[in-house]
């Protein structure tokens, strides 16, 4: 089951944000929650909620690639360590488009539910990301 929850996990990012959004429906629980901080609060749960935040992502953030670097799985929850490169080609976090590349990395929890993402906890390097923005001073 581990295997297949991990195949699961892995399909969110590097299908759904890299622009494959029809399988959304597919993957998405209707209960699904992304408990980033980054997320606004008055995202709607399941389907619709995912769709919002990978299109906010997408549009800011162009030719967006991730890389998975390892995997632990235990039951219903899968445990991601990934890296994203893109071009910031759109608004983000207060932002005007750099067309800059940038990179930043982080980690994903994944709860799975019926074969399906019921809830999300991710741990990402903002601050990185605010520095390769100008948002931020580099030395901070």
């Amino acid at each position: 089951m581990s295997d297949v929850n991990k195949a699961l996990a892995r399909r969110y990012p590097m299908e759904v944000f890299e622009g494959n959004t029809a399988i959304i429906d597919e993957i998405i629980a209707d209960e699904f929650r992304d408990h980033d901080p980054q997320t606004p609060s008055d995202t709607p749960p399941g389907p619709d909620g995912a769709r919002l935040i990978s299109d906010a992502y997408r549009t800011a953030l162009h030719d967006m690639r991730f890389t998975i670097h390892e995997q632990i799985a235990e039951g219903d929850r899968v445990l991601t360590r990934w890296t994203v490169n893109a071009n910031h080609g759109g608004e983000l976090m207060g932002a005007a488009p750099t067309g800059n590349p940038i990179e930043f990395s982080g980690l994903t929890l994944i709860r799975i539910s019926n074969g399906k993402i019921a809830e999300e906890w991710s741990n990402w390097d903002g601050i990185g990301l605010l520095k390769q923005l100008g948002q931020v001073p580099v030395d901070l």
